[in-house]
């Protein structure tokens, strides 16, 4: 039998770059079992989040590896061996190789892309009635149920932080955080101004009307994002209310924290325990002040590319839901679907997914460009 001898092939830039990552890896997990390292938890915190990050990328990488392993078994076998059987038996293996191989490259070079550093965070979602009055108020309130039932079905963790119920109904605005894994990364596609065409509960002649609310998400800092000197910030205290103005109880819980540099204030009432109220607010102001550094990113990112996720044009129409049709429209990708009552029930991974797609497509455009 002849064999044949393979030179060894240069390895190729996508290779080499999965081999400088897996590097990378190694060198991470053995820092983090530096004691110094250990004994420095900014440090460490910082290393196991990058250590998290990597992971489906070497899992990539070992897959690809073992992927080109075998198609050069395959050639080296199509090259060498006489059995017909055998051949007809290697070469479909390798076109399936070869297919999958493709397969991989693709999802690597789109892995291989920087992606945004928030997106592994916790998120902040505001939702603020816009024109239409009361039904605006109504609408937001959808928008949070809907929100409810979509965060359910992923298992991730809603807290309400503060409030202000509508005069019929809904909400004038609602604030909360969700909690769970990669939650801005799919839930930073629902900033943005969401219409709805419907006939209001108030409306006597039937007639369907447009109104708006608007939705901002923003990534939640921790304290390693943003860095507070408490002499910047003046602390508050006053009794909480409710609606009408009437007192809740009797002691000083409800807690308002004043950035003085900036003049961000942000208030929150809805814990009796004044310690729980200030952790909040504290965590809110924090995440606005992180959001006057997100935006410049997000800002940089549209003078680049078109982008999926909205940026400091708060006025930008999102969503159009269409009630007498059944139809729901996202204007960023020209996508409709009539599954309106589904949608609202929290199924809006689908729409999420077509969201992520283009915005892959889009941030592939501009690396290969």
């Amino acid at each position: 039998m002849e064999f044949r001898i393979f030179a060894p092939q240069k390895p190729s830039t996508m290779l080499d770059k999965l081999q400088a990552i897996y590097q990378r890896y190694l060198d991470i997990e053995k820092q983090m079992n530096e004691p110094a390292v250990m004994a420095d938890m900014k440090a460490y915190i910082k290393l196991s989040k990058d250590y998290k990050e990597l992971q489906p990328i070497i899992v990539a990488y070992k897959e690809y590896e073992t992927v080109l392993a075998n198609i050069e078994s395959a050639k080296e076998i199509l090259y060498n061996e006489k059995d017909e059987e055998f051949r007809a038996m290697a070469k479909e293996e390798l076109n399936t190789l070869t297919e999958a191989r493709d397969t991989m490259e693709e999802d690597i070079r789109l892995m291989l892309i920087p992606s945004d550093p928030q997106d592994g965070k916790n998120a902040v979602v505001e939702i603020r009635a816009g024109t239409g009055g009361d039904e605006a108020s109504i609408f937001a309130g959808d928008l949070y149920r809907m929100y409810t039932k979509y965060c359910e079905t992923k298992g991730w963790k809603i807290e309400l932080v503060d409030f202000t119920d509508g005069t019929v109904g809904g909400y004038k605005e609602i604030i909360l955080n969700i909690s769970g894994e990669n939650v801005y990364g799919q839930m930073k596609y629902e900033s943005g101004v969401h219409r709805v065409q419907r006939v209001p509960q108030t409306e006597t002649q039937g007639r369907v009307h447009t109104s708006a609310a608007s939705v901002v998400v923003l990534p939640e800092a921790d304290e390693f994002d943003i860095e507070l000197k408490p002499s910047d910030i003046r602390k508050d205290l006053y009794c909480s209310s409710g609606p009408g103005g009437q007192s809740v109880n009797t002691t000083y819980s409800a807690v308002r924290l004043t950035h003085i540099p900036t003049g961000i204030t942000v208030a929150i009432q809805d814990q009796k325990s004044q310690l729980k109220n200030y952790d909040k607010a504290l965590t809110i102001l924090r995440t606005r002040l992180f959001e006057l550094e997100y935006q410049k990113y997000l800002d940089e990112i549209s003078k680049k590319r078109k982008t999926m996720v909205s940026t400091g044009d708060r006025s930008a129409k999102i969503r159009t839901y269409n009630y007498p049709q059944s139809r729901i429209t996202d204007h960023r990708i020209n996508l409709t679907v009539y599954n309106l009552p589904t949608f609202m029930d929290g199924d809006i991974q689908d729409m999420i997914d077509a969201l992520q797609l283009a915005e892959n497509a889009e941030r592939l455009k501009e690396a290969v460009g």
